[in-house]
């Protein structure tokens, strides 16, 4: 039998892959049963919160046409089942006016069963980022998982996990904009390099006015942030007289001397030392050998 790739290790945990087709087939049906909806609760542990009513409505119809062919999978808990996964399947089943759906039973840990929702989200690709973010923070969070753990099981790379999970760092303004489709992915993670919320949100109302492609809103971003920088004064270039008795300074103290002139004939003199024995004796050439510290 063929590899199933990318579903994790929550997946390959929940359901065992067998060498052979005909085996691993007749194991499914071996456990597969026909419960009431009634008898399924949501998934507590479901990353995804928003389900498209329009694309359940057609769902529906196709249950309607067709009949579930894919059993839900769930786990019991006391009289009841809690799905695993299969929740849009099972909302358009309702829909469809089911009384009764195919599910599979399997044991599971509330890890199992937030890695198994958010492997079949994102290999649909039913999640927005925020709600992807969400779950890669809650297994590392709740459970005790790295970066580097999430990553395998989602078969994802280390720094693509990094990358959803700063998203949650966004102010909830922007956040909204992300939920709702009004900026991508990687228009939310260019904003996120205006530390200032208020700066940030100048940039997310620009992008959407605007329509900016990600690419114009790094460039914005990196405008902006050119433009927090201050502008050092322009200072005017030393004369052979300055040039001259900065030799002077430093032949007489002994040490590296700098001047910095202003516009308005104004400066900084600034005498380097770079021990206890030079400061003093910088100190006795300014105010005379009987000087002391």
């Amino acid at each position: 039998m063929t590899k199933r790739r990318g579903l994790g290790k929550g997946l390959s945990a929940l359901i065992p892959q067998s060498d052979s087709s005909s085996e691993s087939t007749s194991a499914l049906q071996a456990s597969s049963l026909e419960i009431s909806v009634e008898q399924i609760s949501p998934n507590p542990h479901q990353p995804r919160q928003e389900f498209d009513e329009s694309q359940l409505r057609e769902l529906a119809d196709s249950i309607n046409e067709h009949g579930l062919i894919q059993p839900l999978i769930v786990t019991q808990v006391g009289a009841v089942y809690q799905l695993i996964a299969g929740e849009r399947r099972w909302r358009a089943s309702q829909l469809a006016g089911l009384e009764t759906v195919p599910v599979i039973v399997k044991e599971s840990t509330p890890q199992q069963m937030l890695e198994l929702a958010l492997v079949e989200n994102i290999q649909r690709a039913d999640l927005n980022p925020l709600e992807e973010a969400r779950a890669y923070a809650q297994l590392m969070e709740e459970f005790g998982l790295t970066q580097e753990a999430v990553a395998e099981r989602v078969s994802k790379s280390r720094t693509a996990v990094a990358n959803i999970v700063r998203l949650l760092n966004l102010d909830e303004e922007t956040k909204a904009a992300l939920a709702s489709g009004d900026i991508t992915e990687g228009h939310a993670r260019a904003l996120l390099g205006l530390k200032n919320e208020r700066d940030r949100r100048h940039a997310l109302a620009t992008v959407i006015e605007k329509g900016l492609t990600v690419r114009q809103t790094e460039t914005l971003v990196k405008q902006m942030l050119s433009d927090e920088k201050p502008v050092k004064p322009k200072r005017p270039p030393l004369t052979p007289h300055d040039k001259a008795m900065l030799e002077e300074f430093e032949s007489k103290l002994g040490t590296r001397v700098e001047l910095l002139r202003s516009e308005e004939e104004t400066g900084k003199l600034t005498i380097h030392f770079y021990s206890e024995e030079e400061l003093q004796a910088i100190f006795n050439a300014i105010l005379g050998k009987d000087a002391h510290l």
